[in-house]
């Protein structure tokens, strides 16, 4: 990590604290009630993941502008869905950062439900292209995930009810326990895809693994990292080109590149080589197999 990085990491981190009071009321409980029209009627918000995500995303971009100010950062937003990263980030000396939203809800105290960490296909393996990417993927010296971590209430929410100004105290905010936590996507990536049928990157799933960024990759690196999920093939992926998949899991990924690295070197895998006697004549065979 270049010393810019690592300078805009343990600033952000220290920021952590300024997200936590724009999100969070003091009691813990997350500061947005619902929706507000002109005639000042308020309607509740489901807990829709997706619905609660972006209002958090929209909440922290004020926050995010003012870190830059206060840090000389240049700070480039993302104008179509689904492209990367959701924010870029540029440093006086031009370093560029990545930086990905990802919020999910916990599931106990130990778990959370998880998050995708963007595609392992398209500019994830065309690193020179920037097609639904706001800079090619190569460009960017680091690519970080701040995650916000939530509580779903366990009350009941009647979203076909709509409240008034003074009755905004009443209402019964959808999360609460917001916290947040900053690392770089291969340190919080696991060796298996999201869900759904989407060829994104999944994460994982134990909160203190997110938070301490000791996830599948950790102690193996970024580039075994980059180079298991640029040649991860899911099975549709894999009856498209008439090939299996090479690997499951990292386990069999390590199996599969030894395999590989002695096949380019002509190496049968348990196979010793006979040490050539400095002077012995190409063709002689040893005594020892002679009989």
């Amino acid at each position: 990590m270049s010393k810019t990085v690592e300078t805009f990491r343990k600033e952000l981190a220290k920021h952590c604290r300024e997200f936590q009071e724009a999100i969070s009321t003091q009691d813990g409980n997350w500061v947005v009630k619902g929706f507000i029209d002109n005639y000042q009627n308020i309607y509740t918000i489901s807990k829709d993941t997706k619905v609660i995500s972006k209002i958090i995303e929209l909440m922290l971009f004020p926050t995010l502008s003012e870190f830059c100010r206060k840090y000389t950062y240049k700070m480039f937003l993302c104008k179509h869905q689904n492209h990367y990263p959701d924010i870029c980030f540029i440093a006086e000396d031009g370093t560029k950062i990545a930086l990905d939203l990802k919020s999910t809800y916990r599931m106990n105290a130990s778990a959370v439900n998880g998050f995708t960490l963007g595609a392992f296909t398209g500019y994830f393996r065309q690193r020179s292209s920037k097609k639904n990417s706001l800079f090619p993927y190569a460009e960017f010296s680091a690519h970080f995930v701040l995650g916000i971590l939530y509580t779903r209430t366990k009350q009941m929410i009647d979203e076909k009810k709509v409240y008034k100004l003074q009755e905004l105290q009443s209402i019964v905010s959808v999360v609460k326990n917001v916290a947040f936590f900053l690392q770089e996507k291969w340190k919080i990536a696991s060796d298996k895809p999201g869900s759904g049928n989407t060829k994104n990157i999944g994460s994982a799933k134990n909160i203190d693994t997110l938070v301490s960024g000791q996830g599948t990759f950790a102690k193996y690196g970024e580039e075994v990292f980059d180079d298991y999920w640029m040649n991860y093939l899911t099975l549709d992926m894999a009856r498209k080109i008439e090939s299996d998949m090479p690997y499951h899991n990292l386990g069999e990924y390590l199996k599969w590149k030894k395999k590989r690295m002695y096949k380019h070197k002509n190496i049968v895998p348990g196979h010793r080589r006979i040490r050539r006697i400095p002077g012995a004549r190409r063709n002689r065979i040893p005594p020892s197999f002679s009989d």
